[in-house]
């Protein structure tokens, strides 16, 4: 069968890859597994060809004729992608090969965006093959007949895992899988994925506790070519985005250096930026220019989509929206404004460019200030050696699992022990304690010590041991909020003559007053009212106004990239400048060197100095933005227990910088333990307002755990409403309910997601061990500059920063000679 599988490529003029046979070989020998390749190298078809080769096996006299639909057999393949915008692009993939097999099987999607003909018509039969999201998945179990919608299920695929993995998506999927494969025994699972570097553990939490699978690797030739696009003039003392928009032409020039061009951003304002800045340079390029993120409409996004598989357009400026999956073969090279922040996020987008087998794939960076021309040369050195970012998975979430067995007990039901058995073969919950089980069964049921008074919360019944929903209002609101994706609320935006734009989160568009302006989907709009969950807008005639900014919108600097950067410092710090960016950033490294250190790899610099404005201590651990915020409000609490002293602080991905009024005793506190991993349970949280920051977290999972219900189509619940709802029931638990389980999964998950906790600490394990460097510069440094400018941003207004940067630019260049 494998034969006829490959003979097929050949008609098409290709010649199958040794992975794509061996998992083809796998498949049909009844294993599970995991495919690791590089993005266009055909892992779709890797994982499509063998449940079609089982069907010819089964079916030996339909082989080579043509198949009819109504020949279609039940459903065969559920196919779980992340995006709903991958959905449709997978559809087409998947179809190719199956009149010319001569299978009759039918491929539909099932999304949020599924019209609702189509989800009658699925409700009533599913396809051979349905694509669908992990949401609509899990909405597939509460259906009562379940066991029987999943009876001639074969094939599981879990396409583009890493994007899954390390989220309460993933969970949620892992939860899925485990009832699937209780309804199903024997069904097979396997994982898509293409930028990983822990495939082991990744492959295992797929397949649950114990079970076995094959990991195949597709090692492709696939030349990746990461290069940059130099600036001509760089300061010594730079700052974040100070080439601004000298930047602006060499772009522009290599949209014009032909073919098309994806130009990705990390921020969706940014996206919005670059765009009009383009037409403002080449307004000819008018129709030639696409936008693309995720607040912009469907169907906008779908234009653009569909323009660029046809060529149509020049670029694209887009943000993580296009990173995955979408196969657009026309594309010729991929910008990358700004920073990667990530190994793994950067050879995902450098995969966007020759998206098919033989060809290059090529990512230019464009830095926004001097010191990305270190994160490029590091983000390139660590890429070429393999060194991909870890997708570590997520540990008991218990308001997934209470969403989950409301889900399940909407459908048809659950016994406590069976249920709990089935829960344990996940890897998130493995290690779920009988207590925790209990503790989530009294939830959905009595709700809780807290709120066993009020009917409404009791959502599940128990009789004759099976727990149910037997509310139909209850099940109906459930199944409009299963789902464990939480932001900030979002509004349509709408043109007051009619057409719909897009959403932008609610939080911004709340600060607006009737006339401002800001720009949105590549337009200059005027913001008239809101009503009706509706920001009504109209044209605006000029672009002098607010830009969106969106929540998330700061990328954390990733583990491994953080790394290589310092690898790349101890580098240069040695007179080994191993890179063009490297080399250009010579005169700031040689400034930074003399009036300080540059450190290595093993060393710890912090920088004191004095200045009108007071005392400053500038800390480089190289750890990332969000570490280095946890850090700073560490090392104030630790040192203000010395002495009692106020700092103001900021930071960047690479330090972070502490400032008082008066000296800081630091030689003292690092003596006391400044550096020390130790106590961190307890510092944390008293360095920092962590009640308040858990009290934000647990909104998200209140929301998940089926607490706040945000409301039906057409009459969504506000932000102000849902954070009041969610608050209320934070100080009732934290009153009355002090034991409750979610309030403590929300302190977890604030050291971790927000504080990243384990990250912190292995930075501090790694900096105690280190030599430290205290060095006393009488002017700011190349690498203080930046921190410096950012505090300024937050206390200066926006029409004298800019002259105030560049006055004290200029200072400093004098002073450097």
């Amino acid at each position: 069968m494998v034969d006829r599988l490959a003979g097929w490529f050949a008609t098409r003029g290709w010649t199958p890859f040794d992975f794509q046979l061996e998992v083809w070989r796998a498949y049909l020998a009844g294993e599970n597994g995991m495919i690791h390749s590089a993005t266009g190298t055909g892992k779709t078809l890797a994982a499509w060809m063998g449940p079609l080769g089982e069907w010819l096996l089964e079916n030996p006299g339909t082989d080579g004729k043509k198949g009819h639909r109504n020949d279609a057999p039940g459903l065969r393949v559920l196919w779980i992608t992340p995006l709903r915008a991958l959905a449709a692009d997978t559809e087409l993939s998947l179809r190719l090969p199956l009149e010319e097999l001569g299978v009759p099987w039918t491929v539909e999607t099932r999304t949020g965006d599924t019209s609702q003909s189509l989800r009658k018509k699925q409700s009533e039969r599913l396809p051979t093959t349905l694509i669908t999201t992990p949401e609509s998945f899990t909405l597939m179990l509460t259906r009562d007949d379940a066991e029987e919608l999943f009876g001639e299920l074969r094939c599981i695929v879990v396409d583009e895992w890493h994007e899954l993995l390390s989220t309460k998506r993933g969970v949620q999927t892992e939860l899925a899988l485990a009832r699937v494969r209780r309804l199903r025994p024997g069904v097979k699972t396997w994982g898509v994925s293409a930028t990983l570097g822990n495939l082991e553990d990744a492959s295992q939490t797929l397949q649950g506790v114990g079970a076995q699978a094959r990991i195949v690797e597709g090692h492709i030739a696939k030349e990746i070519v990461i290069d940059s696009i130099l600036p001509t003039n760089i300061t010594r003392f730079p700052w974040s985005g100070h080439f601004g928009t000298s930047m602006i032409p060499p772009v522009i020039r290599s949209i014009e250096d032909g073919g098309t061009c994806l130009i990705f951003t990390n921020t969706r304002s940014q996206a919005e930026i670059w765009h009009q800045s383009i037409l403002d340079n080449r307004p000819d390029w008018v129709d030639q220019i696409g936008l693309h993120h995720g607040s912009l409409d469907r169907e906008v996004r779908d234009r653009v989509e569909a323009d660029l598989k046809e060529g149509r357009l020049r670029a694209v400026v887009t943000t993580s929206s296009l990173d995955l999956g979408v196969d657009f073969s026309p594309v010729d090279r991929v910008l990358q404004l700004g920073t990667p922040k990530g190994v793994a996020r950067l050879l995902q987008r450098a995969g966007r460019s020759g998206h098919r087998p033989g060809a290059a794939s090529r990512v230019t960076c464009v830095p926004m200030h001097a010191f990305e021309l270190v994160d490029i040369a590091a983000a390139r050195t660590a890429a070429m050696n393999g060194r991909i970012e870890n997708r570590e998975h997520l540990s008991k979430p218990l308001d997934v699992l209470a969403q989950h067995v409301v889900s399940i007990a909407a459908g048809s039901g659950f016994r406590y022990e069976a249920m709990r058995d089935e829960v344990r073969t996940t890897v998130a919950y493995r290690d779920l304690t009988d207590e925790e089980w209990d503790w989530v069964l009294d939830f959905v049921v009595r709700g809780g010590d807290a709120l066993r008074a009020y009917p409404e919360y009791r959502r599940v019944v128990v009789e004759d041991g099976v727990y149910r929903v037997t509310d139909k209002d209850i099940a109906k609101r459930h199944r409009m909020s299963i789902g464990t994706i939480m932001s900030d609320m979002a509004m349509t935006v709408q043109y007051v003559t009619g057409g719909r734009l897009g959403t932008v989160e609610e939080s911004f568009l709340a600060r607006l007053k009737p006339g401002d302006r800001f720009l949105f989907a590549g337009k200059a709009l005027q913001f008239v009212r809101i009503s009706d969950s509706t920001a009504w807008v109209k044209r605006a005639p000029n672009l002098k106004g607010a830009i969106p900014r969106w929540a998330g919108g700061r990328l954390p600097l990733s583990t491994e990239l953080a790394h290589a950067i310092r690898q790349e410092l101890e580098c240069a710090k040695y007179g080994e400048l191993r890179s063009s960016e490297m080399e250009l950033m010579a005169p700031i490294l040689a400034v930074q060197a003399n009036w300080s250190a540059i450190p290595a790899e093993d060393e710890f610099l912090i920088e004191q100095l004095e200045t009108n404005e007071g005392h400053h201590l500038f800390f480089y651990p190289f750890e990332g933005r969000l570490v280095h915020e946890g850090l700073a409000a560490l090392f104030a609490y630790r040192i203000s227990r010395i002495q009692p002293i106020t700092f103001s602080m900021a930071c960047n991905d690479y330090g972070f910088e502490l400032l008082a009024p008066e000296e800081a005793p630091l030689a003292q506190a690092i003596q006391q333990g400044l550096i020390s991993p130790e106590n961190l349970i307890h510092d944390i949280p008293a360095s920092l307002n962590a009640a308040e920051m858990a009290k934000r977290q647990f909104r998200e999972i209140a929301r998940i755990a089926g607490l706040v219900f945000q409301g039906y189509p057409g009459m969504h619940k506000t932000l102000k409403q849902v954070q009041a709802t969610s608050g209320l029931f934070y100080d009732v638990f934290a009153r009355y309910d002090p034991k409750n389980m979610l309030l403590q999964q929300a302190d977890r998950e604030v050291l971790e997601k927000q504080l990243e906790k384990s990250r912190l600490a292995s930075a501090l394990a790694r900096l105690e061990g280190s030599t430290i460097l205290i060095t006393n510069p009488e002017s700011p440094t190349p690498m203080a500059f930046p921190i410096l400018v950012d505090r300024l941003r937050d206390t200066v207004t926006s029409e004298n920063i800019t002259q105030r940067i560049q006055k004290l630019s200029l200072k400093l260049e004098k002073e450097a000679g």
